[in-house]
């Protein structure tokens, strides 16, 4: 069995070009030594699913107990496997390069492919997730929940980005890790494989995310670990890189605990080939700044708020965003329950998104604030307490934008909340159920729920939660008040 598994593997490597025909025997020496084996019987190599192959293997390493039966220690060894038929990192590099001088696209079309071929992306899991498509008053948002990471608390986020560096790699961004063999704590990444690119005169580097939450999903990082921070050369930096790959958009997390991301240790960004609703949202009120008569702006029609920035010279864009950012730091608005600082905090920041569009330069930069309260302890411009049940975490870039990444528990629980709904079970009786049983009882007095129609209902209404959540987010209502307080802030800058 275990013979044929490994020449199956090598034909996956040759059909997939990880190797080439004369590093046949290579390959299957550098497995058998993986494995622990000196000898080996020739068979064809068959064509058939890599995770099939992989585990096929992967039992019998537990079986000859080279490996403990666990989901990470599984990782660890299948990745290190991989590794073996992965080309060097001066291959890629010059592949990736000889394809970007033809086309960007055909250049990223190519990587893409290939970090899906290694397995660095696992195309078995990223199609587990659960997707739909919720249309609400904001467009058409699109709903993920996601079977591959664990849901983390805004708190232990902030308390992650003050907490002492250390380790190698020192976090799970840094370029250090391409190759890395991984531990327990930390995973494999023999088969990870990074594009370098310059953006501001600095040495970044580019790859996908291993789990994929839209087309092309990337990341694009420091070669310093450095903190995250928005500030003129973030903006420099967002719009060097998508003027170098003019078919992604690129956007950052902001840069302060509760409104910024999970990963706030290391300066990076995320981008990709995808178009969110926000994207799509319009301009509802066309805005100007003095001295900037050439760049047009605009408040989106958007739950978070959104000043919309268009121009053919980036370098204009930047200026402005800048003047935009420096005024946001220090603004403070009392009648919208917007503090600039408190205790010596800084409250203020911004998510900003770039992208080229009909041959423009286009940023868009969302006003954010982390202001907590007595009664919103973990951010009033923060999901509430009433929307946990669906979503507690952070809303960070891909959230901003339109897409909700929903933890993996709601697959559970929706399943059985259906089940409940449709028999008229007791939801508050049940210790899984009972945290969505005020939203539940809410739902069954608009809706008489059947074994036909209780999904359709729960996804659509998740997508209204999700638009409520994006409404927490945003610092400025979608109200006569809210714009009217979103129009002083506009007219501070100056």
């Amino acid at each position: 069995m275990i013979d044929q598994a490994i020449a199956d593997l090598v034909q996956y490597a040759l059909d997939t070009g990880l190797v080439e025909e004369a590093d046949r025997v290579w390959a299957i020496n550098g497995l058998l030594e993986d494995l622990g084996l000196s000898d080996w019987e020739e068979v064809p190599g068959r064509v058939r699913p890599l995770e099939e192959i992989l585990g096929e293997i992967l039992d019998w390493a537990v079986a000859q107990g080279r490996i403990e039966d666990g989901t990470t220690s599984r990782d660890l060894f299948d990745t290190k496997l991989m590794g073996r038929l992965t080309p060097r990192p001066a291959q890629v590099r010059a592949a990736f390069a000889e394809r970007y001088a033809r086309s960007p696209e055909e250049a990223t079309d190519w990587y893409y492919q290939f970090s899906q071929n290694t397995d660095y992306i696992r195309r078995y899991r990223v199609a587990r997730d659960q997707k739909w498509i919720a249309h609400t008053d904001y467009g058409d948002l699109e709903i993920t929940i996601n079977l591959s990471k664990p849901e983390k608390d805004p708190r232990a986020i902030a308390a992650a980005r003050s907490a002492p560096q250390g380790g190698y790699p020192k976090c799970l961004l840094c370029r250090e890790n391409e190759g890395y063999a991984g531990r327990m704590n930390h995973p494999a990444r023999q088969n990870h494989r990074l594009i370098p690119v310059t953006i501001d005169g600095k040495d970044w580097f580019f790859q996908y995310s291993p789990y994929v939450y839209y087309n092309e999903h990337c990341i694009v990082f420091n070669g310093q670990h450095v903190p995250m921070k928005i500030d003129r050369s973030a903006f420099r930096k967002l719009l060097d890189f998508v003027k170098q790959f003019p078919h992604y958009f690129v956007g950052s997390n902001a840069d302060l605990p509760i409104v910024g991301g999970s990963i706030l240790s290391h300066d990076h960004f995320q981008g990709g080939r995808h178009v969110f609703a926000m994207e799509k949202a319009p301009v509802e009120r066309a805005v100007s700044f003095p001295g900037f008569a050439d760049v047009e702006a605009g408040i989106v029609r958007w739950p978070l708020s959104v000043i919309r920035l268009r121009c053919g010279d980036d370098n204009r864009l930047v200026d402005l965003a800048e003047k935009i950012l420096t005024a946001w730091r220090g603004y403070t608005d009392e009648e919208a329950v917007i503090y600039a600082h408190t205790d010596g905090q800084p409250h203020n920041t911004i998510t900003p998104i770039a992208r080229m569009r009909e041959g423009l330069y286009e940023l868009d930069l969302v006003l954010r604030n982390n202001l907590t309260t007595p009664e919103y302890p973990l951010g009033l411009y923060h999901p509430h307490p009433e929307l946990h049940h669906i979503k507690k975490e952070n809303i960070g870039l891909i959230e901003v934008m339109g897409l909700a990444v929903l933890p993996a528990r709601l697959k559970g629980e929706l399943a059985e909340l259906a089940d409940a709904l449709v028999q008229g079970a007791d939801l508050r009786g049940s210790e899984t159920l009972a945290k969505h049983a005020d939203w539940a009882e809410e739902l069954k007095t608009r809706y008489t729920f059947t074994a036909e129609n209780v999904t359709d209902i729960l996804q659509s209404e998740v997508g209204a939660v999700f638009a409520q959540v994006l409404e927490h987010a945003g610092v400025y209502k979608c109200t006569p008040e809210g714009r009217a307080a979103f129009q002083r802030f506009i007219d501070s800058v100056r």
